[in-house]
């Protein structure tokens, strides 16, 4: 359907496609222009566009498009679990599986799929998981891109199993940005936050707000459900909404780190910021039978726009 149509068919806005390793990926697709596109290996949202066809999300030019290897970019999920523990591969298995779209989702609380274009996808445990993680879930995901460009993701996560379990989660949401140096995000000031470079040691952050001269990995604690990352010279601002996820992981690796990652390159760390709505110090704990649900949207917004407009004082959604 055309741009001139009087009303926009959103499921014509659904297009499903093939990437060059074969495997199927989604396009969302809105009126204005916007776009955002989901692999079906990982259900990981590989790029998203604003109506002038910029891309907002960071992908390595070093990335690796190739099942099992997680893709370097774009918005990867950490399920079951955030970082490096135990038995399980890193950041969990569910961005490395091969997802199904969910033909009969059952219906998300409140109306969340009107104006916008969204797929609906779908990962239950496999016997080669149970392996690793002994329990039975279904993992439901939406990817829904509104009118306005705003993407929306909504996790789902039930159990299906006959005794409880917990997990950890994330986002790991790859901002593009012009200039690392030139970043700084407000929201996570005066938090609490675990440090990753020091062993998870926690400290309190003193900054107004946080910006960027050396490698930073950490995990932001008990932080506001709206937060905005400023780009001062692209004059932009992504500003993240989330729920159920009361930490935020913030990461970039910096120089010398880059320089070991194999499908890094050596100077991307300044076009790149990791900002992840997470559920990482007090995992997700659920009876049999019942859900989980971690929202995250992401905007972007003129700087001019920012910080009093948006309510940063500790609003909700």
């Amino acid at each position: 359907m055309g741009h001139s149509a009087a009303v926009w068919d959103y499921r014509a806005a659904t297009e499903i496609t093939k990437d060059w390793n074969g495997i199927d990926q989604v396009l969302l697709r809105t009126p204005r222009g916007s776009s955002a596109r989901v692999s079906l290996h990982g259900a990981q949202v590989t790029s998203w566009r604003n109506e002038h066809g910029e891309e907002l999300l960071f992908t390595s030019s070093k990335a690796i498009f190739k099942a099992p290897k997680a893709i370097r970019g774009g918005i990867p999920m950490c399920f079951p679990q955030f970082g490096n523990c135990g038995s399980l591969e890193q950041h969990g298995f569910a961005r490395n599986r091969m997802w199904a779209i969910d033909e009969n989702p059952p219906p998300l609380p409140g109306n969340d799929s009107s104006g916008k274009s969204f797929i609906d996808l779908v990962l239950k445990s496999s016997e080669e998981d149970m392996k690793c993680w002994p329990h039975s879930f279904e993992f439901r995901l939406r990817v829904a891109l509104a009118a306005d460009g705003d993407l929306t993701l909504i996790s789902r996560v039930r159990n299906i199993n006959g005794k409880p379990f917990s997990f950890s989660f994330a986002y790991h949401t790859y901002l593009l940005v012009s200039d690392i140096s030139e970043i700084r995000i407000e929201g996570l000031e005066t938090l609490d936050y675990l440090d990753n470079l020091f062993k998870k040691e926690r400290f309190t952050e003193q900054g107004d707000a946080i910006t960027f001269e050396s490698e930073v990995d950490r995990v932001y604690l008990s932080s506001p459900n709206i937060i905005a990352v400023l780009d001062h010279e692209k004059k932009r601002t992504f500003v993240i909404r989330k729920e159920g996820l009361p930490d935020v992981a913030v990461w970039n690796p910096w120089e010398k780190k880059s320089k070991s990652m194999v499908d890094f390159g050596d100077e991307e760390y300044k076009q790149m910021l990791c900002v992840d709505g997470a559920v990482i110090e007090k995992p997700v704990s659920l009876k049999p039978g019942e859900e989980w649900t971690g929202r995250l949207q992401l905007s972007v917004v003129p700087s001019s726009f920012c910080s009093d407009r948006l309510g940063l004082d500790r609003s909700g959604l």
